[in-house]
């Protein structure tokens, strides 16, 4: 959700700007820009709405040239997707801003300026803050509530980031101070980038991997000024000049490439079992989950937890679903499962020794993070009181150094490695196995006979991953079915239940086609009524004990004409027929056939999206990071 790429170089930035742009498409975007300071002092800039190509196209008819630049990519919140108001925005031609995030006081602040002369020329948040801190700058009068010093970009954002309230990451040169770049954050993810002799900002370290393997994960509230003659200064949230640590980038800049892949999420679908063998990696004994993956001090939390509560948004919400029927099982916890959301509205009641759980991709997920703020908050007004609130917090996350990492007291890392495609994959079954490591971990019992068996399925999963992607081709033939569809049903029972509205959500996403999933028990109770020769079925049958049960459910489908098109257990006795295919998935250990499972449902989806001629990497009005609430 919208990208941020600036440098300051000793050469030419427009081809980092634009290179970044490109780089950060993945996340969802309607317009792109960029401006730059020229050498006659002098801010240029180029704007356009869509995509990234067609700001080239503008930039090949008229370059910008110069050492210093910003550049954006923009998801609309204010203001519909257009040029005007696309990023950058300009304040007298002389201050340009970029920003991600939402400022939700700018109403008032945008009164005040029209109230002082100033016109303006979006209908976005962003050019208010342009205009406060170019105001700020140009006054040093002590009474002037901005209280900037003239000249001093630095105090000026620092100033108006008092007044504005919301959530940002902004980028902000002036054409009178040339020689730096100024960032700040809140609520929103931005990274130094660390070159030699020169330096960036981005909102994530892919943008910018074509100029340095070496980053600096900004803290919440922590501002920095980039410049050529003092290089990288950060300062924290209460103003004084921190220390941040430099992480060298450990997977390489292949990853932001499709390679012979036609899109970025069917190469990341084929990487699942290599990830997901890299996130078992150095976790498993012979016979349990080793208790250092979770870090110091999760042996001793983890014997005390009574409870668990998973606080999740989209995918990651079915990975917690899954999880759920796998904490009660294997590890006897009460387990709630919430939408992030909707957990932080409302007075959630939090049994004694319960353990607070996020999951997240990017680890900046604006309702997740959230929610972690408010279960700590609400664990500190208790603990005040002599309450008892969340014993501890978990993050389950695929970026080191995000924010939802730092801020938990424990995190598991998955190693998915970077997911560019909007709809995620490899983030999902990464994230399940976390959970079953999680699980098994949280048993009372340690390395019995149940746990070893699961142990040794785990190191054999990345081996059945690779049988399911063979699946490939027949799923491509199986997707010509739903190419004229509108609607579409999904059904599974107990785990597979969440891999079923996993499967309906991949299908929305980006093949555009209306899908519902249903536990398979509730057919009789509504979705029967939709069910004709139009609406394909979808059906999960691993070989469980809720096998029989599913088949009824099958079957009622098919006495009123639907057609089935069944993902099934090698050894599920199912027989094809007019209105039935039956698609065979290698056989695994039943508790483990969600991630199987998760892979075909994928690959159809990805199928009748190709077929259909939709953006399956960057669907229409989604975002890949959502860092607005």
């Amino acid at each position: 959700m919208c990208g941020i790429v600036a440098a300051l170089a000793a050469r030419n930035v427009q081809g980092i700007l634009l290179e970044g742009l490109k780089r950060l498409e993945y996340r969802g975007y309607d317009s792109a820009g960029m401006a730059v300071l020229n050498a006659a002092g002098e801010l240029a800039r180029q704007r356009a709405k869509g995509k990234v190509a067609a700001l080239e196209e503008k930039l090949e008819q008229g370059a910008l040239t110069g050492r210093i630049g910003i550049a954006h990519t923009r998801w609309a919140t204010h203001g519909k997707p257009s040029e005007v108001n696309a990023h950058p925005h300009l304040a007298r031609e002389r201050l340009a801003i970029v920003h991600n995030g939402i400022i939700e006081n700018f109403e008032p602040l945008k009164r005040e300026l029209e109230a002082d002369g100033v016109v303006f020329e979006s209908e976005t948040d962003t050019e208010v803050v342009a205009h406060l801190i170019d105001r700020a700058f140009r006054h040093r009068d002590s009474a002037n509530q901005d209280g900037g010093e003239t000249g001093d970009l630095l105090a000026a954002v620092r100033a108006t980031l008092d007044r504005i309230d919301g959530a940002y990451a902004l980028a902000v040169m002036h054409a009178d101070a040339p020689r730096e770049i100024v960032g700040a954050r809140k609520g929103s993810p931005l990274v130094v980038g660390v070159g030699i002799d020169e330096n960036f900002l981005a909102s994530d370290a892919l943008a910018l991997l074509q100029v340095t393997d070496r980053f600096i994960y900004l803290q919440e509230g922590d501002v920095v000024r980039l410049s050529d003659v003092n290089g990288i200064e950060i300062f924290a949230a209460d103003g004084q000049p921190a220390e941040r640590p430099v992480h060298t980038y450990e997977h390489g800049d292949s990853a932001a490439s499709r390679g012979e892949y036609r899109h970025f999420m069917l190469k990341e679908i084929h990487e699942q079992p290599a990830v997901i063998a890299a996130t078992l990696e150095g976790r498993l004994s012979g016979s349990h989950v080793l208790e250092s993956s979770f870090g110091v001090g999760a042996r001793a939390l983890f014997d005390q937890v009574k409870q668990v509560h998973i606080v999740a948004c989209g995918t990651s919400y079915h990975a917690g679903m899954v999880a759920r029927y796998w904490l009660e099982k294997l590890a006897g916890l009460p387990t709630q499962v919430e939408v992030a959301s909707e957990y932080r509205y409302r007075e959630v009641v939090v049994p004694e020794n319960t353990l607070f759980v996020t999951l997240s991709q990017s680890g900046e997920t604006a309702d997740t993070l959230a929610a972690l703020r408010y279960a700590k908050s609400r664990a500190d007004s208790l603990d005040e009181h002599g309450g008892q609130g969340y014993l501890g917090t978990l993050a389950i996350c695929n970026v080191p150094g995000s924010s939802l990492t730092r801020e938990s007291d424990l995190a598991l890392m998955t190693q998915a490695g970077p997911e560019i495609g909007v709809a995620s994959t490899k983030a999902f079954t990464t994230q399940l196995v976390a959970l079953m490591l999680l699980t098994l971990s949280l048993r009372k019992t340690r390395g019995d006979e149940r746990e070893t068996a699961l142990v040794q399925a785990l190191r054999g999963l990345p081996a059945v991953l690779d049988s399911a992607l063979a699946m490939d081709g027949p799923i491509a033939q199986l997707s010509e079915a739903f190419a004229e569809k509108h609607h579409a049903l999904f059904l599974g029972r107990g785990t597979q239940f969440p891999i079923a509205l996993e499967g309906a959500l991949k299908l929305k996403e980006i093949s555009y086609i209306h899908a519902e999933a249903y536990p398979a028990g509730e057919l009789k109770h509504g979705p029967l009524a939709l069910v004709d020769a139009d609406m394909p079925v979808v059906a999960v049958a691993p070989n469980d004990e809720l096998l029989e049960k599913l088949k009824s459910n099958l079957q009622e489908v098919r006495a009123r004409g639907g057609e089935l098109f069944v993902f099934a257990d090698e050894g599920v006795a199912l027989t094809a027929a007019d209105n039935l295919r039956v698609l065979h998935v290698p056989p695994v250990d039943e508790l483990l056939a969600p991630i199987v499972y998760t892979l075909p449902l994928q690959l159809l989806s990805y199928h009748v999206a190709v077929l259909k001629g939709t953006d399956v990497d960057q669907p229409r009005n989604l975002a890949k990071s959502v860092t607005v609430e």
